[in-house]
Protein backbone atom coordinates (compact mmCIF):
# COMPACT_ATOMS: atom_id res chain seq x y z
CA UNK A 1 0.00 0.00 0.00
CA UNK A 2 1.08 3.37 -0.97
CA UNK A 3 2.04 6.31 1.92
CA UNK A 4 0.20 9.43 1.07
CA UNK A 5 2.10 11.12 -0.92
CA UNK A 6 2.46 13.32 -3.93
CA UNK A 7 3.04 11.32 -6.69
CA UNK A 8 7.26 11.05 -8.09
CA UNK A 9 7.74 12.63 -11.50
CA UNK A 10 8.12 9.47 -13.25
CA UNK A 11 4.84 7.85 -11.96
CA UNK A 12 2.75 10.90 -12.87
CA UNK A 13 4.55 10.31 -16.71
CA UNK A 14 3.35 6.69 -16.27
CA UNK A 15 0.16 7.31 -15.11
CA UNK A 16 0.24 10.23 -17.64
CA UNK A 17 0.88 7.57 -20.90
CA UNK A 18 -1.91 5.52 -19.64
CA UNK A 19 -4.47 8.35 -19.58
CA UNK A 20 -3.46 9.59 -22.83
CA UNK A 21 -3.41 12.93 -21.28
CA UNK A 22 -0.90 15.26 -19.67
CA UNK A 23 -2.45 17.41 -16.79
CA UNK A 24 -1.87 21.13 -17.22
CA UNK A 25 -2.84 20.87 -13.86
CA UNK A 26 -1.23 18.38 -11.60
CA UNK A 27 -3.21 19.21 -8.38
CA UNK A 28 -5.86 17.18 -10.26
CA UNK A 29 -4.14 14.17 -10.84
CA UNK A 30 -2.92 14.04 -7.42
CA UNK A 31 -6.88 14.43 -5.68
CA UNK A 32 -8.56 11.96 -7.69
CA UNK A 33 -5.95 9.57 -6.56
CA UNK A 34 -6.21 10.64 -3.06
CA UNK A 35 -8.70 8.34 -0.79
CA UNK A 36 -10.51 9.81 2.19
CA UNK A 37 -8.76 7.71 4.24
CA UNK A 38 -5.53 9.42 4.33
CA UNK A 39 -6.95 12.35 6.58
CA UNK A 40 -7.20 14.74 3.89
CA UNK A 41 -9.60 17.68 3.66
CA UNK A 42 -12.84 17.28 1.46
CA UNK A 43 -11.02 19.20 -1.15
CA UNK A 44 -8.06 17.48 -1.13
CA UNK A 45 -9.54 14.28 -1.58
CA UNK A 46 -11.63 12.43 -4.44
CA UNK A 47 -15.16 12.63 -3.34
CA UNK A 48 -16.36 15.55 -5.03
CA UNK A 49 -14.71 14.65 -7.96
CA UNK A 50 -16.40 11.24 -7.94
CA UNK A 51 -19.36 12.56 -8.10
CA UNK A 52 -18.97 14.92 -11.78
CA UNK A 53 -17.30 11.98 -13.20
CA UNK A 54 -19.92 9.70 -12.72
CA UNK A 55 -22.35 12.07 -14.77
CA UNK A 56 -19.29 12.79 -17.30
CA UNK A 57 -19.19 8.66 -17.67
CA UNK A 58 -22.35 8.26 -18.37
CA UNK A 59 -22.77 11.48 -20.59
CA UNK A 60 -19.74 9.91 -22.69
CA UNK A 61 -21.28 6.27 -22.81
CA UNK A 62 -24.60 7.53 -24.22
CA UNK A 63 -23.36 9.06 -26.74
CA UNK A 64 -20.85 6.52 -27.65
CA UNK A 65 -24.09 3.89 -27.59
CA UNK A 66 -26.28 6.42 -29.09
CA UNK A 67 -23.60 6.70 -32.00
CA UNK A 68 -22.68 3.19 -32.26
CA UNK A 69 -26.09 0.95 -31.93
CA UNK A 70 -28.33 3.07 -34.35
CA UNK A 71 -31.25 1.09 -34.60
CA UNK A 72 -31.16 -0.58 -31.11
CA UNK A 73 -34.00 0.58 -28.65
CA UNK A 74 -34.47 2.84 -25.47
CA UNK A 75 -34.46 -0.47 -23.86
CA UNK A 76 -31.43 -2.06 -25.14
CA UNK A 77 -29.39 1.20 -24.80
CA UNK A 78 -30.34 1.32 -21.07
CA UNK A 79 -28.87 -1.81 -20.38
CA UNK A 80 -25.87 -1.86 -22.18
CA UNK A 81 -25.10 2.05 -20.40
CA UNK A 82 -26.37 0.21 -17.00
CA UNK A 83 -23.46 -2.45 -17.51
CA UNK A 84 -20.65 -0.15 -18.95
CA UNK A 85 -20.84 2.73 -15.85
CA UNK A 86 -21.33 -0.24 -13.46
CA UNK A 87 -18.50 -0.63 -10.72
CA UNK A 88 -17.37 -3.58 -12.11
CA UNK A 89 -16.61 -2.29 -15.34
CA UNK A 90 -14.65 0.92 -13.54
CA UNK A 91 -12.64 -1.31 -11.50
CA UNK A 92 -11.95 -3.37 -14.66
CA UNK A 93 -10.60 -0.15 -16.01
CA UNK A 94 -8.89 0.59 -13.19
CA UNK A 95 -6.88 -2.65 -13.17
CA UNK A 96 -6.37 -2.31 -16.65
CA UNK A 97 -4.85 1.51 -15.55
CA UNK A 98 -2.57 -0.70 -12.93
CA UNK A 99 -4.02 2.22 -10.79
CA UNK A 100 -3.90 0.38 -7.38
CA UNK A 101 -0.12 1.46 -7.45
CA UNK A 102 -1.02 5.14 -7.27
CA UNK A 103 -3.92 5.28 -5.56
CA UNK A 104 -3.41 7.05 -2.04
CA UNK A 105 -4.75 5.73 0.89
CA UNK A 106 -4.62 5.78 4.62
CA UNK A 107 -3.24 2.80 7.17
CA UNK A 108 -6.75 1.47 7.61
CA UNK A 109 -7.24 0.49 3.43
CA UNK A 110 -5.42 -3.00 3.10
CA UNK A 111 -6.05 -4.60 -0.16
CA UNK A 112 -6.95 -2.08 -2.86
CA UNK A 113 -6.88 -5.00 -5.54
CA UNK A 114 -8.89 -7.19 -3.74
CA UNK A 115 -12.38 -7.95 -5.03
CA UNK A 116 -13.83 -6.30 -1.18
CA UNK A 117 -11.98 -2.87 -2.47
CA UNK A 118 -14.06 -3.11 -5.88
CA UNK A 119 -15.49 0.33 -5.11
CA UNK A 120 -12.61 2.08 -4.20
CA UNK A 121 -11.21 1.16 -7.59
CA UNK A 122 -14.42 2.24 -9.14
CA UNK A 123 -14.39 5.66 -7.41
CA UNK A 124 -10.78 6.64 -8.44
CA UNK A 125 -11.70 5.61 -12.18
CA UNK A 126 -14.91 7.96 -12.25
CA UNK A 127 -12.41 10.84 -9.81
CA UNK A 128 -9.93 10.26 -13.13
CA UNK A 129 -12.68 11.60 -15.39
CA UNK A 130 -13.66 13.79 -13.57
CA UNK A 131 -10.02 15.26 -13.25
CA UNK A 132 -9.79 14.91 -17.21
CA UNK A 133 -12.89 17.03 -17.56
CA UNK A 134 -11.66 19.92 -15.32
CA UNK A 135 -7.93 19.80 -16.94
CA UNK A 136 -8.79 19.50 -20.41
CA UNK A 137 -12.52 20.03 -20.90
CA UNK A 138 -15.21 17.15 -22.21
CA UNK A 139 -12.68 16.39 -25.07
CA UNK A 140 -10.01 14.98 -22.64
CA UNK A 141 -12.53 13.09 -20.78
CA UNK A 142 -13.93 11.75 -24.12
CA UNK A 143 -11.12 10.94 -25.46
CA UNK A 144 -10.02 8.49 -22.58
CA UNK A 145 -13.42 6.72 -21.94
CA UNK A 146 -13.55 6.26 -26.11
CA UNK A 147 -10.17 4.58 -25.55
CA UNK A 148 -10.90 2.35 -22.51
CA UNK A 149 -15.11 1.92 -22.75
CA UNK A 150 -15.18 1.87 -27.04
CA UNK A 151 -14.50 -2.06 -27.24
CA UNK A 152 -16.50 -2.85 -24.05
CA UNK A 153 -19.34 -1.58 -25.69
CA UNK A 154 -18.99 -3.22 -28.93
CA UNK A 155 -19.20 -7.16 -26.69
CA UNK A 156 -22.73 -9.14 -27.70
CA UNK A 157 -23.10 -9.37 -24.07
CA UNK A 158 -23.58 -5.52 -23.31
CA UNK A 159 -27.12 -6.31 -24.44
CA UNK A 160 -28.12 -8.61 -21.08
CA UNK A 161 -31.59 -7.50 -20.12
CA UNK A 162 -32.69 -5.95 -16.91
CA UNK A 163 -32.13 -9.09 -14.55
CA UNK A 164 -35.58 -7.95 -12.51
CA UNK A 165 -37.28 -8.17 -15.74
CA UNK A 166 -35.85 -11.32 -16.83
CA UNK A 167 -36.37 -13.21 -13.46
CA UNK A 168 -39.99 -12.02 -13.20
CA UNK A 169 -41.03 -13.66 -16.80
CA UNK A 170 -38.98 -16.97 -15.94
CA UNK A 171 -40.67 -17.23 -12.33
CA UNK A 172 -43.91 -16.47 -14.13
CA UNK A 173 -43.52 -18.91 -16.71
CA UNK A 174 -42.56 -21.84 -14.45
CA UNK A 175 -43.85 -21.21 -11.18
CA UNK A 176 -46.66 -18.06 -11.98
CA UNK A 177 -45.45 -16.24 -9.41
CA UNK A 178 -43.61 -12.90 -9.00
CA UNK A 179 -39.87 -12.66 -7.03
CA UNK A 180 -40.06 -10.63 -3.91
CA UNK A 181 -37.47 -8.40 -2.44
CA UNK A 182 -36.27 -7.44 0.84
CA UNK A 183 -34.19 -5.05 2.34
CA UNK A 184 -32.22 -6.75 4.90
CA UNK A 185 -29.52 -4.41 6.04
CA UNK A 186 -28.01 -0.95 5.54
CA UNK A 187 -24.92 -0.20 6.29
CA UNK A 188 -21.84 2.64 5.75
CA UNK A 189 -21.96 6.22 5.93
CA UNK A 190 -24.36 8.47 3.50
CA UNK A 191 -21.92 9.08 0.72
CA UNK A 192 -21.02 5.50 0.28
CA UNK A 193 -24.47 3.14 1.72
CA UNK A 194 -24.28 -0.60 1.05
CA UNK A 195 -27.62 -2.01 0.67
CA UNK A 196 -27.74 -6.18 1.68
CA UNK A 197 -30.98 -7.40 -0.53
CA UNK A 198 -32.90 -10.67 -0.78
CA UNK A 199 -34.82 -11.93 -3.63
CA UNK A 200 -37.08 -15.07 -3.13
CA UNK A 201 -39.28 -16.86 -5.76
CA UNK A 202 -41.17 -20.36 -4.10
CA UNK A 203 -39.59 -23.01 -4.65
CA UNK A 204 -36.20 -21.94 -5.30
CA UNK A 205 -33.65 -21.27 -2.72
CA UNK A 206 -33.34 -17.29 -2.24
CA UNK A 207 -29.91 -14.85 -3.27
CA UNK A 208 -28.39 -11.64 -1.98
CA UNK A 209 -27.23 -9.07 -3.44
CA UNK A 210 -25.30 -6.16 -1.99
CA UNK A 211 -24.61 -2.71 -3.56
CA UNK A 212 -24.53 0.72 -3.13
CA UNK A 213 -28.65 1.17 -3.75
CA UNK A 214 -31.81 -1.03 -3.49
CA UNK A 215 -31.95 -0.91 -7.00
CA UNK A 216 -28.74 -2.02 -7.95
CA UNK A 217 -28.34 -4.59 -5.03
CA UNK A 218 -31.90 -5.85 -6.24
CA UNK A 219 -30.42 -6.63 -9.75
CA UNK A 220 -27.13 -8.56 -8.41
CA UNK A 221 -29.49 -10.39 -6.26
CA UNK A 222 -31.95 -11.07 -9.66
CA UNK A 223 -28.26 -12.17 -11.80
CA UNK A 224 -27.55 -14.23 -9.14
CA UNK A 225 -30.39 -16.62 -9.38
CA UNK A 226 -30.12 -16.36 -12.86
CA UNK A 227 -26.99 -18.00 -12.91
CA UNK A 228 -27.45 -20.05 -10.66
CA UNK A 229 -30.63 -21.40 -12.34
CA UNK A 230 -28.97 -21.58 -15.23
CA UNK A 231 -31.23 -18.93 -16.91
CA UNK A 232 -28.08 -16.86 -17.73
CA UNK A 233 -24.86 -17.98 -18.38
CA UNK A 234 -21.95 -16.65 -15.69
CA UNK A 235 -19.53 -14.85 -17.14
CA UNK A 236 -16.08 -16.67 -17.77
CA UNK A 237 -13.94 -15.73 -14.90
CA UNK A 238 -11.11 -13.77 -15.67
CA UNK A 239 -7.02 -14.52 -14.15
Amino acid sequence: MMKAKALSEEERAQLEVAIGHEFVDKHWLDRALTHASTGSAKGANYERLEFLGDRVLGLCVAELLFRTFRTAAEGELSVRLNQLVSAESCADVADELHLHRFIRTGADVKKLTGKRMMNVRADVVESLIAALYLDGGLEAARAFILRYWQARAARADGARRDAKTELQEWAHAKFGLTPSYRVDDRSGPDHDPRFTVTVEVPGVAPETGIDRSKRAAEQVAATRMLEREGVWQKPAASD
